[in-house]
Order: structure tokens, then sequence, then C-alpha cells
């Protein structure tokens, strides 16, 4: 009985068929059932979708060993393995971004369309969305995450986090406060996003300098990841003058690329690549029809789901 998207998972299933100690179908099938929500849930958490892979096959470990005849409501218990298993990972991210070589960016994610059309959603995943994330506590990401873009109930997500309700609550407060302050004003709409990337695209491409000021905002950030490993900027760069040069002077010397927009994390964005392969790839954040956000994520370990879509769900 494979489960999609791991052949840890289901080697697992096997082998506990092969020592004679089954799971019940019930139990395996409410793990494949919620295993995208599941997914969903540790990557808004960790920013990183290798690691909410290991959180999906720690959560599976556990849930092969629980009394299941025992478990009223799967989906819920199955959330709270996963929101544990994610915040002990938190920490384990936290001492790796300290040493880690330049600006850190969360993994990017090559999305299905039904993300895109969930507006909530995309909104939660999107890259701008993620670096606002990073700036909470493990605490207030995890309630934040389970409150407003999963709706659970303030009993069910205390029972996740190991605290009260009231305290949860408090949390909830503090993280939606915290996250208001930073995040665009409002929700970009998937048009005015291919719009500011098609735009983005034709100015860099043709090295048109004053329509690249145009679309960018005065303060405009950019940010590039390549871990130490690939070339990019040690450290942000901030203003539109300084980042517009700095693209056209970049792109001018590149030879052999192509380049392609595509759905990541629920919005367009534009996907570079050097001889067949996914090189970089660049993500907007969009306020007030202007680019105030560029991230370019280049280190090949953060690469590797751009090859095939991920299915995320609420």
């Amino acid at each position: 009985m494979p489960l999609s998207h791991s052949s840890v998972e289901r080697r697992l299933v096997e082998r506990l068929v092969h020592e004679g100690d089954p799971m019940p179908d019930t139990a395996t099938d409410s793990f494949v059932s919620h295993r995208n929500l599941l997914f969903t849930i540790a990557y808004e958490m960790l920013g990183s979708a290798a690691d909410a892979e290991d959180v999906l096959q720690e959560t599976w470990l556990k849930w092969a060993g629980v009394d299941h005849a025992e478990v009223e409501n799967h989906r819920a218990y199955l959330v709270r393995i996963t929101t544990r298993q994610s915040l002990t990972r938190l920490r384990t991210l936290g001492r790796r971004k300290e040493s880690y070589v330049g600006p850190w960016l969360p993994e990017p994610l090559l999305t299905a369309p039904d993300v895109a059309e969930d507006v909530e959603l995309a909104d939660s995943v999107s890259m701008a969305m993620m670096l606002v994330l990073e700036t909470l506590t493990p605490a207030e990401r995890a309630v934040f995450v389970l409150r407003e873009v999963f709706a659970l109930d303030y009993d069910e997500i205390a029972s996740a986090v190991d605290k009260t309700p009231a305290a949860v609550r408090q949390i909830a407060h503090r993280a939606r406060s915290h996250v208001a302050a930073r995040r665009p004003r409002e929700v970009v709409t998937q048009q005015e996003s291919r719009e500011a990337l098609a735009a983005f695209q034709r100015a860099t491409e043709t090295g048109d300098l004053q329509a690249l000021l145009d679309l960018l905002a005065p303060d405009v950030v950019f940010l590039g990841d390549g871990g130490g490993v690939k070339q990019a900027v040690p450290r942000p760069v901030v203003g539109a003058s300084k980042v517009a040069r700095m693209l056209l002077g970049g792109l001018g010397k590149a030879s052999g690329w192509s380049v392609e927009s595509a759905p990541v994390n629920g919005y367009p964005a534009l996907v570079f690549r050097f001889g067949g392969e996914v090189d970089t790839v660049v993500a907007l954040r969009v306020e007030g029809g202007l680019i105030s956000g560029l991230y370019a994520v280049r280190n090949p370990e953060k690469l590797s789901h751009m090859c095939r879509e991920t299915p995320l769900r609420r």
C-alpha cells in the first residue's frame, strides 16, 4: 500500500506488514489522506521542504506506535504529532541558520494550480509571508499557522503545543499583531503578480534601466541565497537604483541561460535554468503595484522540489 511522495514511508508500511504487525487499514488511510495537510503545516512552520519531509517520516513512526482504536479524531492526533515534531526541529534549524552563509531564504516549491486558486493558502505559503513567519518565535509561528491558516480551535492548538487555551489566545494575539505589522497590507491577485513578473522580465531581458526603476519600490530589498555553495549577494541590497543596476549588471553577463515563469509557493516566479537544470528561482513581493521584494534562491540543496509539483492542502 504505497504512500504518495515518500518511498521511506512506503518502506515503513512494508516492514510492518512483513513483520506480521500491519497497521489497521483505516489508520494507514488516515495518514495517507491527511499527508498533504501535514506536509503543509510542517513546511509553513519550518520553511524547509526537506525538513518537512523528515517531520512526516517522524510523524509516521509515532503514528505507527499508537493504539488507533483509542484515537477518536485521527486528523487532530496527526496534526498534534506533526506540530510537536516541527517545534522540536525548529530548534535545530535555528542553530543551523546561525552558521548559514549569507541570507537564508525558505525553500521554494513548484506548486499546483489549485494552490493559486486558494487565495488564503497561496498567501500563507508565499515567499514574502514565509519570511514574515521567520520573525516569529517557534510558539508564535505554530499558533499563528494552526489558527490563521488552518482555522484550528484554541483547545486543539493548546493540545498540539502543550499550553493552556488561555495562553494560546495570548500567543495568537501577539503573533497576529507581529505579522500584521510586517505583511503586505493587501493580498496581491494572481493577475497583478503575473503582470509585475512579466514587466520585470521584459525590463531585465531588454536591459531597460528606466523601465526597471519604474517597477521597483524606492525601498525594494533584494535577497540572494546561495548557501555558500553558489555565488550570491552576501547581504541584502536595498534601494531601487542599487537593485536595478545590480540586476542589469549581472544578467547582462549571463549567457546560455533559459528563463520561464512558473507557479512557486502559490504565485508566479521566474525559474532560471542553466544546461537544462534549475539554477535560480526568483520570487517577487508586490505592494501597491510595485515590487518591494526580490528573493533569489540559488542554493542547490533548496531546489530539489522545483522538479515536480508539491501538493499543499488546508
